[in-house]
């Protein structure tokens, strides 16, 4: 089977069904002849049958995680009105704007059909479907509930998915300014001081300090941009490998990060609220705790509390409760602790951990808009110092020299 899987490939197809309507889409097959056979057992004539160009593929969309959260949904309301799995895969992949997320829909669909169950098939796409939704899927077709834990999965990507927006929004607008203004900086320097340099020297006169201040800024970003950029871009290229290959410097940019002002109380409260929300997800599918806590140290987010959680699996896996686990790491604020404590004692854990999670999530929200409305104001002052500084710097000979005559 896994030899047949590899050569199959998509086709794009055009027909008539059985009311002589026109119908088109794309399945996923070894050759032309398959495809058509399958078409006509479900009532289509075809008229034309393509195999999608290499041009095509790679002209196709990235799968987001959003495109997964929207999918999951989709799944999860077909199967809910009663919709068998392999029909609900061809209506929701006929019916997807993307391309790439068809392919991947079809190649799920073929997999189930040719006797795989739907956990086995999502983990054969470990990119789009992570060790937190193959389990509840296997938990789910184990138990008979797959419509209502595939709820429960399409719930959790839509608040990940709006808590990771929250936070993007936080970060891009002060990013995105910074970036402008290092750029309409460097332009200044490098080709509009220079003209004022030029007119200067025609004056003979001493220029203010201020003025030879950046006419040296300038002088030196003439002789050494190459130096700059290139300082920045391998800068830029270090930490992203940092990032993917040391845990160490992992470690030390998630305590870092937790610690900036106003940002970090931002990135604390949206790890809880994911540790919350991920936890209260699996508990409520019935995972048991210790295995739970296997995927939910993955969706922190931030290695602090990632091997945070380790360290309570191993402590819970004892018999100690998970409320003194929580409270001895000294991450987690007692309003949390206290409300798992509330959640153990009462046989309700998943409620009270999703009750987390919707105050962290509101708080998260409310901490964003705070700070978009505080840094308006602060950045359009500090482009305004910058780029004024600039020109008053060019201008002061000016102002003196008119001031003289």
């Amino acid at each position: 089977m896994a030899a047949t899987a590899a050569k199959q490939a998509t086709f794009h197809w055009e027909g008539k069904d059985k009311k002589g309507n026109k119908v088109k889409g794309q399945s996923l097959g070894t050759n032309e002849g398959i495809i058509k056979a399958e078409l006509r057992r479900q009532g289509v004539t075809p008229t034309k049958v393509r195999k999608k160009s290499a041009l095509t593929a790679a002209k196709k969309k990235k799968i987001t995680p959003k495109d997964i959260a929207i999918f999951s949904r989709q799944l999860a309301t077909m199967l809910s009105a009663g919709v068998p799995l392999v029909q609900s895969f061809e209506i929701i992949g006929r019916g997807h704007d993307n391309p790439a997320m068809q392919d991947l829909i079809m190649a799920i669909k073929g997999d189930i059909e040719g006797g795989n169950t739907l956990a086995a098939s999502f983990a054969k796409h470990p990119l789009y479907f992570d060790d937190l939704t193959c389990n509840l899927v296997e938990a789910g077709e184990h138990a008979g509930i797959l419509e209502t834990l595939l709820g429960k999965i399409a719930t959790y990507k839509e608040k990940t998915e709006a808590l990771k927006s929250k936070i993007k929004k936080a970060m891009f607008y002060p990013i995105a300014v910074v970036v402008v203004a290092f750029i309409v900086t460097a332009i200044l320097l490098i080709f509009v001081v220079p003209t004022f340099q030029e007119l200067f020297a025609s004056f003979g006169a001493d220029l203010p300090a201020f003025t030879m201040m950046v006419i040296g800024l300038s002088e030196f970003l003439q002789a050494w941009w190459w130096a700059v950029f290139g300082g920045i871009g391998l800068g830029i290229y270090a930490f992203i490998e940092g990032k993917k290959r040391s845990r160490k410097f992992n470690h030390i940019l998630g305590r870092l990060s937790l610690k900036i002002p106003v940002v970090g109380d931002i990135l604390t409260k949206a790890t809880i609220a994911r540790y919350a929300r991920t936890m209260s997800t699996m508990f409520a599918a019935g995972v048991p705790l210790v295995e739970a806590m296997e995927s939910v140290a993955g969706a922190t987010g931030n290695i602090l509390y990632e091997e945070a959680v380790y360290q309570m699996r191993d402590q819970v896996a004892t018999g100690q409760q998970l409320q003194l686990a929580m409270a001895q790491t000294g991450l987690f604020p007692n309003m949390v602790v206290q409300m798992v404590a509330i959640g153990e004692e009462s046989g309700s854990l998943d409620s009270m951990l999703a009750k987390v999670a919707d105050f962290y999530e509101q708080e998260v929200d409310d901490a964003v808009d705070g700070l978009s409305s505080l840094l308006e104001p602060l950045i359009m002052a500090v482009l305004g110092v910058l780029i004024g500084g600039l020109i008053i710097a060019m201008y002061l000979p000016i102002f003196k020299l008119g001031a003289v005559v």
